[in-house]
């Protein structure tokens, strides 16, 4: 990777689970200055950088990207080189029960955000004009879904390239996929110097637990059902969240304006594999019939509950991350078998993070059945 030395770097939603692993990347590999602008949602979560929050290379900002003078004044006050968009509203569920939000954050807030760089763009000198970069991270579910092995024999051979057509079927998706051609549209109609990714499902240390392999962590060890969508067949790839990390900041600083990468894990995997795998390696390392003697039960396998499906859920995402192999030589590190490991080992040694960050509103109920 090209040597990040003197970057002034603004992460957007730089507290929430993937913006956070790209912020401690960047100061635990470079020594660039790194700027997060988070608005602090349930999601957004300032102990997720604690390892790196006495840097002097980084600054916080509690702003709003919908907030269009906030906006202006970090750029005044910071004079980016590049900026990294992660900002957004991220929960499927969350977004079929509340789609406003969505709405405001994911495309009003992109589209703030894209002006605001826009004006500051060009007003920079020549020499540092050039060098600016805006870098909006995506996801692979503006693709709508992919054949399943059960209908279509030949169908993992069928992956998300960056040539796919966009067919969103969640409010989420939707939302993201009308940011994606916002920031399109900026590069082609006004030239600001655009990157674009679009990753498949993240996993890893500080997720809030409403995403699957957290949730199933947390409920395991309290022996609560785990519950399964539909018949748990929905296969998705699975990408570590720092090899994600690592991604992101290869494709901002080596990778070439005005296209798009996808960053894939190279891990198809059904829902159902994934709790099983998560209830194995439980057995293993803290046995259930040891710590709840009142269950009767053997295995945290016991616990799995079929519930009903998501509306309109996707049955399958896979990413075609050759792009980035060959042009960028990005790989993921991780193996979905060692990261999963690295992950749960992850939560039980900080259940108190947890706890803490559940206290407020969200106790792990379901969201996404009104519809």
């Amino acid at each position: 990777m090209k040597l990040i030395k003197n970057q002034t770097i603004v992460v957007t939603g730089g507290a929430g689970f993937i913006g956070s692993a790209v912020i401690r990347y960047l100061i635990g590999h470079t020594q660039c200055r790194v700027i997060n602008i988070d608005k602090l949602t349930y999601a957004g979560n300032l102990e997720n950088l604690a390892t790196i929050s006495d840097c002097e290379r980084y600054n916080f900002e509690q702003v709003d990207i919908c907030d269009r003078d906030a906006i202006a004044n970090i750029f005044h006050k910071y004079q980016p080189d590049w900026v990294m968009h992660l900002a957004a509203e991220s929960h499927v569920d969350r977004s079929i029960d509340g789609p406003a939000d969505f709405i405001e954050t994911n495309i009003i807030g992109t589209y703030n955000l894209l002006e605001q760089a826009r004006t500051y763009w060009s007003m920079l000198p020549d020499t540092k004009k050039e060098h600016f970069r805006f870098h909006h991270i995506s996801t692979d579910e503006v693709y709508g879904d992919l054949p399943h092995p059960d209908t279509d024999l030949n169908a993992t051979s069928v992956l998300f390239t960056e040539k796919t057509a966009y067919a969103p079927s969640s409010p989420y998706s939707a939302t993201k996929a009308s940011s994606d051609h916002l920031v399109k549209a900026w590069y082609r109609t006004y030239g600001l110097p655009i990157i674009m990714t679009n990753c498949s499902n993240n996993y890893g240390p500080y997720q809030f637990p409403e995403k699957l392999i957290p949730l199933v962590i947390l409920n395991a060890i309290e022996a609560k059902p785990l519950p399964i969508y539909g018949k748990g067949d929905q296969i998705r790839d699975w990408l570590h969240v720092e090899d994600h990390a690592r991604a992101l900041v290869k494709v901002i600083s080596e990778g070439e304006i005005g296209q798009t990468y996808n960053i894939g894990g190279h891990n198809e995997k059904q829902n159902l594999e994934v709790v099983n795998t998560i209830c194995q390696i439980l057995d293993e390392l803290l046995p259930i019939d040891e710590r709840h003697t009142e269950t009767n039960i053997k295995s945290y396998q016991e616990l799995i509950h079929y519930v009903v499906d998501r509306p309109g859920h996707d049955r399958r995402y896979a990413i075609d991350a050759t792009k980035i192999k060959n042009t960028l030589g990005w790989l993921p590190e991780e193996t979905f078998e060692s990261g999963i490991r690295r992950t749960i080992k992850w939560y039980l040694e900080n259940l108190e993070w947890c706890k803490r960050i559940q206290d407020g509103e969200y106790q792990r109920e379901r969201f996404g059945v009104s519809a």
